[in-house]
């Protein structure tokens, strides 16, 4: 989620648990030519995959849109199986399809990462249609900001349920696999408010300081049996719930002219960014690597002051 901004603080009150704009296909995403600086061009578009991820099986939840899209693609095109799953049917369908076009092996299960059964029986449906998981990417999240003498109990139970417990529930599923495989990956996705406290932003960055923790705990409990598990701590990226607080600004050009300012990269992520990164922690040449989150922000977070 984005750190500070005013324009982060239009989600107060809100819980975003649904699609706020069109979706973005699986296809638009690669091959649609980013604006990055210094003529740099994405590696995720195009034919020129090198299978980094070959033979692996890969399951990504909140796969439907924004990061979750993003990775469920960029896994695919370096070689994964790809298990997309949300509770988005028709949008996680489309994905699917969009990247078996394209040639490549990817598959859409449901499930509500809030449901512990519910994630057992789609791991394990994954597990026999598809292989057992040798990658995990917890992404599915919502962001939940309230005051904190407003907020109700319900408020805090769902931020809970969903960017805590949700991530528990999926590590637990896939953690007999992966131990019965004698290696594996998880990658959580925190946030940068994992590390950074945002006033206006409560209970959120409460339950991703929590997923840091668990994603610490979990990697030393398992690391003997070579299951790494990372997490990525992404900063403000240009997603569909980003641009919609963009949109709902009275000038939407000025808005997000005044957060890429903010960046000393003076421009916001792309969730295919976030995707590489993904790609990285799963492929082999992060095999030393564990117990760690990678900041994803454009140098944001580091800036004392401007």
């Amino acid at each position: 989620m984005h750190p500070g901004a005013p324009y982060s603080l239009r989600l107060k009150n809100t819980i975003i648990d649904k699609v706020l704009h069109a979706p973005i296909s699986c296809a638009s995403i690669f091959r649609e030519k980013p604006t990055l600086p210094r003529n740099r061009s994405s590696t995720c578009h195009g034919s020129g995959m090198n299978q980094r991820l070959r033979g692996k099986t890969v399951i990504v939840t909140g796969a439907a849109q924004g990061i979750g899209l993003a990775t469920g693609c960029a896994c695919a095109r370096q070689g994964a199986k790809v298990v997309l799953s949300d509770i988005r049917d028709e949008m996680g369908e489309q994905a699917a399809r969009d990247l078996r076009k394209d040639g490549l092996a990817a598959t859409y299960l449901h499930a509500d990462v809030t449901d512990a059964a519910g994630v057992d029986a789609m791991v394990a449906q994954a597990a026999a249609e598809v292989g057992p998981p040798d990658v995990l990417v917890n992404n599915a999240g919502i962001a939940v900001f309230r005051d904190p003498l407003k907020m109700t109990s319900d408020d805090w139970r769902t931020c809970f349920a969903v960017d805590l417990d949700g991530v528990w529930n999926c590590c637990r599923a896939v953690l007999p696999h992966m131990v019965a495989l004698g290696k594996g990956d998880i990658i959580n996705i925190a946030s940068v408010h994992a590390f950074k406290i945002i006033p206006g932003c409560f209970p959120y960055p409460i339950a991703k300081h929590a997923v840091l923790g668990l994603t610490r705990a979990l990697a030393l409990e398992y690391a003997g049996q070579d299951i790494r598990v990372n997490a990525i701590a992404p900063g403000y990226i240009d997603t569909e719930i980003v641009q919609t607080v963009f949109a709902e600004s009275a000038s939407p050009a000025t808005a997000r002219q005044e957060v890429e300012a903010m960046h000393p990269v003076k421009r916001i992520g792309r969730p295919e960014e976030i995707a590489e990164t993904v790609v990285f922690l799963a492929s082999d040449e992060a095999r030393f690597l564990t117990a760690e989150c990678i900041t994803v922000d454009g140098g944001r977070s580091v800036l004392f002051h401007e």
